[in-house]
């Protein structure tokens, strides 16, 4: 089975009721428009099931915006996309204090941060101070302008794209702001049976722009998701399969014992964050396939886009042509299975 494809549920898997039809429904909804990126959309899902950040990389005209903007669609709440810009300030995302001269006093005015679904569109080409800003609602889901702080939504879900192309006028993500996203995930060009339905939407899509959009039926509500990620929660995860997990990250910090040779092209292993998010995707995903217990397959399925970005090569094995996706799928041959 190809482990960038979401299992699909079965007979002999137990149904966990409404909350996975509803699920179930949403990723049907995402799949009839999102053609050619089922990676996409079972990423989109776990994200929002695993309460996480999506880091997504592809070039121009894959369907990143689409499909955060379809996802919002089809839930109870509000969506903001932003352009970062290396002009762009803190201020743009968090929002500001304006003055009321007739009340005499500041009153703030929340920025696209306070928006429950965020694009994040070209992130790298932004600057330092924009990425701090960004990097405490990511990791605190708190906005602090002057001396207050504002919490943000109990639903919040950052998708963040990059262009691997162009890499002019760029600013490299730090690695503690890598290690805030859940995962990230790189997109390729569809087949061509996906480009032909593509061409086909496109035509519907221009013929249907004169039309009243009609309202998305069947939106799924905040207490509709934060119920569905208790369920994720409640998945068992036997002991020896925990102890799996966590050697996988162990070895990327330290992979002596099954590869010498790999753990001199390894700068940098995961962290303890790297551990709980690979766990919370698997559980995830096998929710998604209506199991209520995990597998090994289901670790090894997220884990490249869990760990790529969480593991850094060496300044030898970067030379060699390795990254971190390569390391991953390294400690993946080398660690073995339950």
């Amino acid at each position: 089975m190809n482990a960038s494809s979401l299992p699909e549920q079965t007979a002999d898997t137990p149904s966990h009721g409404p909350l996975l039809d509803a699920f179930t429904g949403l990723r049907e909804a995402l799949s009839a428009r999102i053609v050619g990126q089922s990676a996409l959309v079972e990423r989109l899902l776990i994200a929002l099931l695993a309460d996480g950040h999506l880091l997504v990389e592809g070039a121009p005209g894959l369907a990143k915006t689409t499909a955060i903007r379809a996802l919002a669609g089809h839930l109870e709440a509000d969506f903001a996309r932003v352009q970062f810009t290396p002009d762009l300030l803190p201020a743009d995302l968090t929002g500001t204090e304006i003055w009321r001269s007739q009340e005499g006093r500041f009153e703030f005015v929340p920025g696209p941060l306070f928006h429950p679904i965020l694009l994040a569109d070209e992130i790298n080409r932004a600057p330092a101070k924009v990425q701090s800003a960004l990097l405490e609602a990511m990791g605190e889901r708190q906005v602090t302008v002057g001396r207050h702080t504002y919490a943000l939504p109990s639903l919040f879900l950052v998708m963040a794209t990059q262009n691997p192309i162009e890499q002019e006028g760029t600013f490299p993500l730090p690695e503690a702001q890598l290690d805030r996203f859940l995962m990230h995930v790189r997109i390729g060009y569809p087949q061509a049976d996906a480009e032909a339905e593509i061409l086909r939407l496109a035509r519907e899509s221009a013929r249907d722009a004169l039309k009243a959009p009609e309202p998305v039926a069947d939106r799924l509500s905040v207490d509709t998701v934060m119920a569905a990620r208790r369920a994720v929660l409640d998945l068992h995860v036997a002991p020896n399969l925990e102890r799996y997990l966590i050697e996988l990250v162990l070895a990327s910090r330290d992979a002596r014992r099954y590869d010498p040779q790999l753990a001199q092209r390894i700068a940098w292993g995961a962290s303890p964050r790297g551990s709980i998010a690979l766990e919370r995707c698997a559980r995830a995903r096998a929710w998604l396939a209506g199991r209520d217990y995990v597998t090994p397959d289901d670790i090894r399925a997220v884990a490249p886009d869990v760990l790529r970005h969480r593991i850094l090569p060496s300044y030898e094995a970067t030379a060699e042509g390795w990254d971190g996706e390569r390391l991953v799928h390294a400690l993946l041959e080398r660690v073995p299975l339950p």
